[in-house]
């Protein structure tokens, strides 16, 4: 058995046709010396993880902030993981740890660390919470 074969499909008489246009990758950015000029050249990191909460001090940004730092303090009003952040901008997360870095030490950001569960409950509160359920 063949497989079914396709036709071309030929464009519109009057119309020129265009050449498609190349297929990106998921996570390949357009431009990397865009990526080079929000980072600046210096490029340092604070110490934060995809986790890490981020809560802008105030929704207002200075006159001075990037069109990028602007947009991440309107984002963070509300505590948004990195990971969001990074998403909503449409930013890698190597280029947003460097904007939030600088507004960390420019103060206009607070970073949190997520909360994490120190252990787990003991076991025998867990045995007498599920026995007490069993009662009801």
């Amino acid at each position: 058995m063949t497989p079914p074969q396709r036709q071309r499909r030929t464009p519109a008489q009057g119309t020129p046709a265009q050449p498609a246009a190349p297929a990106r990758k998921e996570g390949e950015g357009g431009n990397p010396e865009r990526l080079y000029v929000v980072a600046g050249p210096d490029g340092e990191r604070a110490d934060i993880d995809l986790v890490t909460l981020i809560v802008a001090r105030s929704p207002d940004p200075p006159p001075s902030a990037t069109p990028e730092q602007a947009a991440l303090l309107r984002l963070c009003v509300a505590p948004l993981s990195v990971a969001e952040v990074s998403a909503y901008l449409s930013l890698p997360f190597s280029v947003v740890t460097v904007l939030i870095t600088e507004l960390l030490t420019a103060e206009l950001v607070q970073a949190r660390s997520p909360i994490v569960r120190k252990a787990l409950p003991d076991r025998s509160l867990l045995e007498a919470v599920m026995h007490g359920l069993q009662r009801l």
